[in-house]
C-alpha cells in the first residue's frame, strides 16, 4: 500500500521543481516501466498492482517494489488508464555530448509531447543524442517520458547554451526553415547536426548564425506549416536514406 508521504513525493514529482529538488522523475505505465527495467537508469522504486508484480516477478525481483491498488496508482499517476505501475528513478547527470555522428538540436521546443515524440524519432533512426535550449521543455516531464513510449531510456537529452555549443561543433549544422535547400536535393554529411526551431518562432538569430546548411520540406498543398517533430521525422528519413550505414 502507497503511504501518504509516497504518495505526496510521487504528486510532488509531477513538477519540475520537485523534480529538480528531489534529483528524481517519474516513469509512468506498464510498457515504459518494463522498457526501464532493460536500461542502467538507477530505479528507487516501483509502485505497482499486484497483478503486475505477479506476473513480472522476475525482472522485478533487483527493486524495492510497493504494492498498491489500481485507485492508489491512479491517484499518484498522470495516467487515467494503462497505470499498472509507477516508477521512481534517478535523474542522470546533465552532460554535453562531443559534436559527432548524427545529432539533433533542439531550440526552445517547449511543448513537452513534441520533445518526447522527438526522442522517439530519435531512437528509431539510431541518433543517440539530443542537444536542446536550456527554454526547451523537461526531458523528464511525465508527458515528456509518456511520449517517448521507451525511448527515454536509449537518447540522452542535455540542456544546454545551444550557440556556444553549435559555434564549437566542427561538424555540419543543417537548420530547418521555410526556406532553404529542398531536403530532396541535400547532399547531407555523414556526420551532422539537425537543428530544428519551435513552430512559433522557428530557429532563432543567435542559433542560426552558426547553422552551414539551410534546408526545408517542400510543400505542395497549402499547409501554412508542420509540426515540429513530424517535420524532424521527414527530414530524418531523407538524411538516412542517403547514410543507412552510419
Amino acid at each position: 500500500m502507497i503511504s501518504k508521504n509516497q504518495l505526496k513525493l510521487l504528486r510532488a514529482l509531477g513538477q519540475k521543481k520537485q523534480r529538480k529538488a528531489h534529483g528524481l522523475f517519474l516513469v509512468e505505465g506498464e510498457k515504459n516501466v518494463l522498457e526501464l527495467l532493460e536500461t542502467s537508469l538507477v530505479v528507487k522504486q516501483v509502485f505497482a498492482t499486484g497483478e503486475f508484480l505477479s506476473e513480472y516477478q522476475t525482472k522485478l525481483a533487483a527493486y524495492e517494489c510497493v504494492e498498491a491498488s489500481l485507485d492508489d496508482l491512479t491517484k499518484a499517476s498522470s495516467l487515467v488508464s494503462n497505470n499498472a505501475a509507477v516508477a521512481v528513478v534517478e535523474m542522470p547527470k546533465n552532460h554535453t555530448p562531443k559534436a559527432q555522428g548524427l545529432m539533433i538540436a533542439l531550440d526552445g521546443v517547449s511543448d513537452p509531447g513534441n520533445l518526447g515524440t522527438i526522442i522517439r524519432l530519435a531512437d528509431w533512426y539510431g541518433i543517440k543524442h539530443i542537444v536542446a535550449s536550456r527554454d526547451c521543455a523537461d526531458p523528464y516531464n511525465p508527458k515528456t517520458i509518456r511520449a517517448t513510449m521507451g525511448s527515454f531510456a536509449r537518447v540522452t537529452v542535455s540542456l544546454l547554451d545551444l550557440p556556444e555549443y553549435l559555434d564549437q561543433a566542427n561538424i555540419p549544422v543543417y537548420g530547418a526553415f521555410l526556406e532553404g535547400e529542398s531536403v530532396h536535393k541535400t547532399k547531407f554529411s555523414p556526420q551532422g547536426i539537425l537543428l530544428m526551431g519551435s513552430e512559433s518562432h522557428g530557429v532563432r538569430k543567435e542559433a542560426e548564425q552558426f547553422v552551414t546548411d539551410k534546408i526545408t520540406i517542400p510543400a505542395f498543398g497549402g499547409a501554412e506549416s508542420l509540426n515540429v517533430a513530424m517535420a524532424t521525422g521527414i527530414i530524418l528519413d531523407n538524411l538516412r536514406r542517403q547514410h543507412s550505414d552510419v
